[in-house]
């Protein structure tokens, strides 16, 4: 019969302390961390997000998505800037080939230099599942857009999602940005479709919603920061 000596009774005591200890610690952090909610169609009302010149917006008529905004182009919060945290958003693209580009922006120092996480619904399920993999992507502009990536390092910095959502349907991305890296859920998942290291020093910039022109247009709800 295996006894368990004191001293490893003591080791085995104290580790489960330093667990509890340690877990209390990330629960209490995740709950005070501040949390903002954002009605989109309120700050497009109030003149509270900053446009491109092409972009085009409008507050979508969606009975279920009342704060909803459905954009073509880039809209950064004028009054916000974000550095780590979580993103939470509820998206919906078009299942229309090489067309539906949406996701989130941030790190933003100007028009051309950001970060950027978006996903291609039109490749959600496609017949061809080797472009399934090409389903969300992390790209850090201007010195590595997708083609670059892609070509230095196929499959890193894109993937498929899991869950896979219906092409024209809403769906749920959860961002969550550290220091040096990003991770991507959808529909509350607890498996991440994509993890990568950020490539870049970029510490702090604005935050916007980030829908590829030229293409069809992209439908944003339910955005939430928690820094």
């Amino acid at each position: 019969m295996n006894t368990v000596s004191g001293n490893e009774k003591e080791k085995l005591v104290m580790k489960n302390i330093i667990y509890c200890v340690c877990f209390s610690v990330f629960i209490f952090r995740a709950n005070t961390q501040p949390l903002h909610h954002y009605n989109l169609a309120d700050l497009s009302a109030k003149n509270k997000l900053e446009l491109d010149t092409a972009t085009k917006i409008n507050v979508l008529e969606d009975k279920d998505h009342k704060g909803g905004i459905t954009l073509q182009g880039y809209a950064w919060l004028k009054e916000v800037s974000f550095s780590k945290g979580t993103i939470d958003i509820d998206l919906r693209g078009k299942n229309v080939f090489l067309q539906s580009f949406l996701g989130i922006a941030f790190h933003r120092l100007n028009d051309s230099t950001y970060d950027v996480v978006y996903f291609r619904p039109f490749n959600f399920k496609h017949e061809d599942t080797s472009r399934r993999k090409w389903s969300v992507q992390y790209m850090s502009l201007p010195n590595y857009d997708y083609d670059k990536l892609r070509k230095a390092h196929p499959g890193v910095y894109e993937n498929a999602v899991t869950p896979v959502p219906s092409p024209n349907d809403w769906f749920h991305a959860t961002i969550v940005v550290d220091d040096d890296s990003l991770k991507v859920y959808i529909d509350h998942s607890a498996t991440a479709s994509l993890k990568v290291h950020l490539l870049n020093n970029y510490k702090e910039g604005k935050i916007g919603l980030w829908s590829y022109i030229p293409g069809v247009s992209g439908d944003f709800d339910n955005l939430v920061i928690r820094e």
